[in-house]
Formats: structure tokens, C-alpha cells, sequence
């Protein structure tokens, strides 16, 4: 593209928003790639609109277009729920639509959630034109591919990442050119439960083995006790600052993974406060960025041997059965990919997939294994998917065992002041 047809695109937020009509539907790009300036805008034309769908995943800016007083003019069709938007699924003002992450895009593809207006937060174009989805190829390279109108912030500090992650200028509708810093997580420092919890994933994890790991503090720690492995590859949804090190060092080299070898294979990224993330992404050969519907594929994440797929959970009952997303009635989260990479690990040659959790919550007041999921719980993973179940207490294995040993494995990784009462709880079932 000329750089003539180029500058003919660029317009101000607020005119490149005038686009969107009562009545359309909205993809925003998540996560740290959300594009703030145009998000903005958007929620400031809220009162000359109506029944405007914003659809998206978790995002961390501003979702002032999610406020009571937005009511009637945007609703929220949420894929995963953040704290930005939690209040209002829960108090009936926005939805959630439980759904495997990596059968989003197909959502896009086959027509069955059309969209309106694509806002993209994008790297500048290259020599050939093409920008990066930098932060996030998700599902909104499919939501932009099959949009009626694009409209691109493009920002010289997005990363360049590389990967099945470009589209071409020509293809946009809007450009809005921004030189801010693309959002960073808050740091967090690793709790010492996680540390124990990581403990007894480590012994888990051979040489050679591949790696999702999700977000949290549990994937966070899992990666500070892998000095001393060797040839461990990445093939995860999402990762953090975390694996920089570790490539440092030639721990995570992937020269052993069956699948994209010697590439970190990933779908989204997200970087912190204080972070080299962004920077080191960019560019850089040994990333390879896919979007959801490959990343996340059972199929593909099984060609992987030795796959390890460590995700997190709200709760788990006797059975082996996951809640992830709720409390109790009140949807906290989503589906996202852990069932993807539960289902893929667990089909993989010597994979091995993990559900890891603290033992308890609110302070050790109440058990997250517990007898029974909480009334209105929602099964994320089901007992048929479940293998392994950490705590800092130590690790369960499940796959191809009935209920009563499940029940013994799971009361010896509970933790030890709610043992006596779940053994009570399985007498009584006649499970003991």
C-alpha cells in the first residue's frame, strides 16, 4: 500500500467510532492489546446509541460502556468474564457465553455471531504492509477477518509478533495512530502456597516435555522450580514475563517437542509493570503466534509428546469433577481453554494434564475439595477428563480409577483439617 492510500485511512477516535450504528455488534481486541483510545471513544458516544453488542474475552482496560447508566445503549456478550465486567453479568446487565476457547473463531467463520465493527490495537505495518496483532492473535484476527469495518490503533510500542498474526493495511477501514504504552500487568509477587503447590507439580515434568501454562500465581511458581531440566518447549494459550528466563538459560529450548520444534508456540501474551516482555517478544524468531482455534485444537496440542497442560480451579469434588468458572451461581470467569489443553495433554504420548489449587480458601476456613460442588457450580473439566489433582499438599492421580479411590486420593491431598469430615461425608454415601 502507498504510504498516499495509507495517510487517506487515519482519522481521529472519535470520527473512526461514528462507524458503529444502534443496533451493531463490537469485537474489541483483548487482553493487554485492548485499544484504550478508541474503547474510550466508543463509550463516549454511548448516549446517541442503542443495543449496541460488545462482544469480547477478558480485557484489562476501562469498561465504562459495561456502567448501569450504559444500559440500553451497550450490553456485554462476554467469551470470559474479568473484574471490569464481572458485577455486571452477575447483576443481569451484560451476559456470558460458556464456550471452549479455541471454538470461538469458528463462531466467526461459519457466520454465526456476525460483526459489525472490529476495534484493533496493532502494531505499524512493515515494509509490506502488514501489521501484527502484537499482544494478542486470539480470536480477533478471525473477528476481523470476517468484520464489515476494521478500525486499527496502531501503535509503534505494540511488539511485532510473529506467527499466522498479520493483516494487511488494505484491510483496514480506520486508522488511529497512538504512541502510549501498550498495558502492563501489576507484578505479583509469588505466594509461598504457590511455591508448595509448584513443588509437587515439578517431579512431574520430564525432560523434553511441552508446557501450557495458564494465568495465575500457580503457573507463575511451576516455573521458578524448572532450574536443572532440559529441552522443555512451549505450547500454551498465554504466557508472562516468566519465560524469559528460562530461554535465558536454554531451559525452555523446545528442540525436543514433536510439533513446531524449537519454536514457543502461543496464542496471546501478556507483560507487567517493570517488564522486558514486550520488548523481548518483539521480533523474535522463536515465538510463533497462532490464533485459538490452532493453538487451542485438542488435535494439535496432542501431537505434542509429553504435553504437561497445568491449569487452575475454584473447586473439585470427590469425584474428580472441576468448577472454574463459577461461585456457586455467580459466574466469576470462563471456560477459556482448559478443557482444550486438559483434553489434548491427556490424549498426548506420555502427556500428563494437571488441575492445581490451594486446599482452601478464605483463610483456610472452608475446603476447596469438598463432597459436593457448591450449588449452581458449573463443570468446566469433567471426572472423565481429570488425571492428576495438586495441592500443596501433594498430588492425586485419578485417571482410571474409581470413585472410591479418587475419594482416598483427594482426601490425602485436602487439607488436613476438613479430612475427617469429607471421610464422614463418603461413609455415609456408602463410597468407604
Amino acid at each position: 500500500m502507498s504510504p498516499l492510500n495509507y495517510r487517506k485511512r487515519i482519522t481521529t477516535p472519535e470520527e473512526a467510532v461514528k462507524t458503529i450504528e444502534s443496533g451493531n455488534r463490537v469485537w474489541i481486541h483483548p487482553g493487554t492489546a485492548t485499544p484504550l483510545r478508541l474503547v474510550e471513544a466508543m463509550t463516549q458516544r454511548g448516549p446517541e446509541l442503542k443495543d449496541v453488542e460488545v462482544v469480547h474475552l477478558l480485557h484489562f482496560g476501562p469498561a465504562d460502556y459495561a456502567k448501569p447508566e450504559m444500559e440500553g445503549h451497550f450490553r456485554v456478550n462476554n467469551f470470559f468474564i474479568g473484574s471490569n465486567v464481572r458485577d455486571a453479568v452477575n447483576e443481569g446487565r451484560a451476559d456470558f457465553i460458556p464456550i471452549f476457547l479455541g471454538e470461538v473463531p469458528g463462531l466467526f467463520h461459519r457466520g454465526e455471531m456476525k460483526i459489525d465493527v472490529a476495534l484493533l490495537h496493532l502494531s505499524p505495518p512493515d515494509e509490506h504492509g502488514f501489521c501484527s496483532f502484537g499482544c494478542g492473535v486470539d480470536c480477533t484476527k478471525a473477528a476481523a477477518q470476517h468484520a464489515k469495518y476494521r478500525i486499527a490503533q496502531i501503535n509503534p510500542n505494540m511488539p511485532r509478533a510473529l506467527g499466522d498474526s498479520f493483516i494487511h493495511v488494505r484491510k483496514l477501514d480506520y486508522i488511529v495512530e497512538v504512541d502510549e504504552p501498550v498495558i502492563q500487568l501489576p507484578q505479583r509477587p509469588v505466594e509461598e502456597m504457590h511455591k508448595r503447590i509448584a513443588a509437587n507439580i515439578a517431579p512431574l515434568i520430564e525432560d523434553g516435555s511441552t508446557l501450557q501454562m495458564g494465568i495465575g500465581g500457580i503457573p507463575d511458581a511451576v516455573l521458578l522450580f524448572l532450574e536443572g531440566k532440559n529441552d522443555l518447549g512451549v505450547h500454551t494459550e498465554m504466557f508472562s514475563d516468566g519465560v524469559i528466563p528460562l530461554i535465558q538459560q536454554g531451559i525452555l529450548t523446545g528442540e525436543r517437542k514433536s510439533l513446531h520444534p524449537g519454536k514457543v508456540v502461543a496464542s496471546f501474551f501478556f507483560g507487567t509493570e517493570g517488564g522486558e516482555l514486550y520488548d523481548f517478544v518483539d521480533n523474535n524468531p522463536i515465538f510463533e503466534f497462532h490464533p485459538s482455534d490452532y493453538v487451542n485444537d485438542p488435535y494439535i496440542i496432542a501431537e505434542n509428546e509429553k504435553f504437561v497442560a497445568i491449569n487452575s480451579a475454584i473447586q473439585v469434588d470427590l469425584t474428580g469433577q472441576v468448577c472454574a468458572d463459577s461461585i456457586g451461581y455467580e459466574f466469576y470467569s470462563g471456560i477459556g481453554g482448559q478443557v482444550d489443553f486438559i483434553r489434548g495433554a491427556g490424549r498426548s504420548k506420555g502427556g500428563k494434564p494437571i488441575i492445581a489449587l490451594p486446599s482452601t480458601a478464605k483463610g483456610g476456613k472452608i475446603s476447596r475439595i469438598v463432597p459436593l460442588l457448591d450449588r449452581g457450580a458449573g463443570v468446566v473439566t469433567s471426572r472423565g477428563d481429570v488425571h492428576y489433582v495438586v495441592t500443596e499438599h501433594g498430588s492425586a492421580y485419578l485417571h482410571g480409577k474409581n470413585v472410591r479411590q479418587r475419594a482416598e486420593a483427594l482426601i490425602n491431598i485436602a487439607h488436613p483439617d476438613f479430612r475427617d469430615e469429607l471421610t464422614d461425608f463418603c461413609r455415609e454415601m456408602k463410597i468407604f
